[in-house]
């Protein structure tokens, strides 16, 4: 067997952080470790992801601890602000290091 064989047979996907599995999680917290905060809708653009389904993909990063939800009325108008926690941003980084680490 080839040392890249053997590396390869090593690899073990469930290793890797089922949140960021999805690629709208992966494109949400890319977005997030760019900025300190963004707003929903520029978010949304970012992503290309309709209200409801960047809702229900931003909750699941929020429950497991990788983005804050800040909600304010700017002219009484609702505004919707997403931050990545420093949790979020190291689960990335290692993300992106377990992935890395099957094509060395």
């Amino acid at each position: 067997m080839s040392e890249a064989d053997n590396r390869h047979s090593s690899f073990d996907h469930r290793l890797l952080d089922e949140q960021l599995s999805s690629r709208l999680r992966l494109a949400i917290m890319s977005v997030l470790l760019g900025c300190e905060k963004i707003e929903f809708t520029l978010l949304r653009e970012k992503v290309g992801a309709t209200d409801g389904n960047l809702t229900a993909h931003c909750k699941k990063l929020e429950n497991a601890g990788y983005l804050t939800v800040e909600k304010l009325f700017v002219n009484r108008k609702p505004l919707t602000l997403y931050a990545a926690t420093e949790e979020g941003r190291k689960a990335v980084k290692k993300y992106i290091a377990q992935l890395s680490s099957f094509f060395e």
